[in-house]
């Protein structure tokens, strides 16, 4: 089965210029920590008040998610374009034989001069593990928004060395991708709402059980405060408190871009399944390819 397949015996060389869709090779993570700055991030105010403690949130189960500090391999996608303080989706390091690899939904589409930065602090210029540019975005081209190309809404990225040489693994540590067990999971969900959504603009984590999409091979929870910016959100089984990482056995997707339209779109939130279609996924973004499917 592809999962057994998950590392090294069929990580072949990533060959240089190969798959997915990127850029020319001039974009690179040291021009994206020169494009960061306070200027270019959102000035709006810490909430203190909203601080939760983060331990007994990853014991128990919660109805809300809570700001805290992050941690190092949960970041935000942002683009270096038009709006340059606004991110726009959340990202996560996963585990790979080259160490340059992050997971996100596969609607938040990277685009051109994208970069991720893990641990997102609002309002400091130096960000703490770095910006990272992306290189190439690898998504199934069975996805959609609706119907069953909406339980393939997952995507990989790589992402260019920064100044030192060094892969991001190696700055942040990683998660692993890990096939869902089940519908029913206990898992902690960590996201950056964008700053427009919630104007404290931190990051946020809730823990949860999961329970089965009916009609779709997609799971859903229930916690209020992931609003739009969340998409691509790990939900983590395992999450040991200590690493601070856990087994990716989701990320925040799905039917209609993750969750219900109206007045319960901040509440409930989708994944798709990890089944053997995203560790296909997974074996094309580290072999370099571009995903062909029939």
């Amino acid at each position: 089965m592809l999962a057994g397949l998950y590392v090294v015996a069929l990580a072949a060389a990533v060959p240089r210029g190969a798959g997915g869709h990127g850029r020319d090779g001039t974009w690179s993570s040291e021009e994206a920590r020169r494009f960061w700055g306070p200027a270019r991030m959102s000035t709006a105010t810490l909430d203190d008040a909203a601080d939760g403690d983060a331990a007994s949130a990853g014991r128990g189960v919660t109805s809300s998610a809570r700001h805290f500090d992050g941690i190092p391999t949960v970041g935000v996608l942002f683009y270096v374009g038009e709006d340059l303080k606004d991110h726009h989706c959340t990202a996560s390091v996963v585990h790979s034989p080259k160490g340059n690899l992050i997971v996100s939904a596969g609607h938040c589409g990277f685009g051109d001069d994208a970069a991720f930065v893990p641990g997102y602090r609002q309002g400091e210029s130096r960000q703490p593990y770095g910006v990272w540019a992306v290189d190439r975005s690898f998504v199934d081209p069975r996805r959609a928004d609706t119907g069953d190309g909406s339980d393939l809404d997952f995507a990989f990225a790589t992402v260019k060395a920064d100044s030192r040489g060094r892969q991001l693994e190696r700055v942040t540590g990683a998660n692993r991708l890990a096939r869902t067990p089940g519908y029913t999971n206990r898992v902690t969900v960590i996201g950056y709402p964008s700053a427009e959504s919630d104007p404290a603009d931190r990051a946020i984590r809730c823990t949860a059980l999961t329970s089965r999409l009916p009609g779709h091979k997609q799971m859903t929870m229930r916690c209020d405060g992931f609003f739009s910016g969340t998409s691509g959100s790990p939900w983590l089984a395992n999450f040991d408190e200590r690493t601070k990482t856990g087994d990716i056995v989701g990320v925040l997707g799905g039917l209609n871009g993750g969750g219900p339209d109206g007045e319960e779109s901040d509440k409930i939130s989708y994944s798709p399944l990890n089944d053997d279609e995203i560790f296909r996924l997974y074996l094309d973004a580290i072999n370099g390819r571009e995903p062909q499917r029939a």
